[in-house]
């Protein structure tokens, strides 16, 4: 049986992390505050379209020096808890432990290296929209795919048992030999409909529907991909279409997680999403307007309500 620990149980690790246990799958959360209690009293719930789930004996802590080293580590924070949420991690990796991140934005394995080592780290991106509707509840919506794969060298046989348990658990699963793009290729796409639906405080349809929009998301798409292929990533040549086509496969209420931040009055991950546009292009000599007005127009509530 795989062991994992799922550090951050909202909406991206609770998600995917209750359905690996559900499926078999040795699943611990490292959580805190109303959220942990609450998974200590009542388990956790998922609401989903593809079939609710209650756990009544999910196990959950804020205590990693309690479980000892694990297979598997899924690192699933909020960008901005990244240093904070990264002491938590040394004692669950042992000798043969891996580290994936599942966050938004493309610093996390070059943060995770640096603290690891490569040994420990692979790649990974999520597509999912969910979130903490109350604690110990996930309200899940639209997508549920994991992608994962090493950063170079041969597939360790763990991944490869991560891809199973993901079958069993019936969510799209994607064991990849070219992470890095995947994890781009992902960058491109979640920065221009994340940034798009806060900018306007919408959901996709009415951005979808609007020829003005809807050239303005365009403009933010290919802004990201420029960066992306200035920093040396090869992006499939279909990028833009292949984008283009899967947005408009979004049901109109899809709303991006910075979005359902901004309305919460939360911290936004906007430094690491428009933002990490703006400083690579800047870096590269990339021309990214849209992105630039993105995080101009939504810098007065990057740190949510005070």
């Amino acid at each position: 049986m795989i062991r994992i620990a799922v550090v951050g149980a909202g909406g991206v690790g609770g998600y995917f992390g209750g359905r690996l246990s559900a499926a078999g799958a040795d699943v611990v959360f490292l959580a805190r505050g109303a959220h942990l209690a609450a998974i200590r009293a009542h388990g956790l719930y998922i609401d989903s379209p593809d079939g609710d789930l209650h756990l009544p004996a999910a196990v959950a802590t804020d205590d990693p020096g309690t479980l000892g080293p694990v297979d598997l580590v899924f690192f699933a924070v909020k960008l901005y808890d990244t240093d904070e949420a990264l002491r938590l991690v040394p004692p669950l990796v042992g000798p043969r432990t891996l580290v994936i991140p599942f966050q938004n934005g493309v610093d996390s394995v070059s943060v995770l290296t640096r603290a690891l080592g490569t040994e420990h780290v692979a790649g990974g991106t999520a597509y999912v929209a969910a979130v903490v509707s109350e604690p110990g509840r996930i309200r899940h919506t639209a997508m549920g795919r994991l992608i994962f794969g090493p950063l170079n060298g041969a597939m360790p046989e763990v991944l490869v048992k991560l891809r199973d348990v993901c079958l069993k658990a019936r969510f799209e699963s994607v064991l990849s030999e070219s992470v890095q793009v995947d994890i781009w290729s992902k960058f491109v796409r979640l920065t221009a409909f994340s940034g798009m639906t806060t900018l306007t405080r919408t959901p996709f349809g009415p951005i979808r529907d609007d020829p003005a929009l809807r050239a303005m998301l365009d403009d933010a798409v290919s802004e990201s991909a420029a960066v992306a292929r200035a920093r040396g990533i090869p992006l499939p040549a279909t990028i833009l279409e292949d984008i283009r086509s899967a947005t408009d496969a979004l049901h109109p209420m899809a709303r991006s997680s910075m979005l359902e931040d901004l309305e919460r009055g939360r911290r936004l991950e906007l430094p690491w999403l428009s933002g990490a546009v703006v400083r690579i292009g800047n870096e590269l000599g990339v021309e990214v307007p849209t992105h630039r007005l993105i995080v101009t127009l939504l810098r007065p509530h990057m740190n949510g309500r005070r």
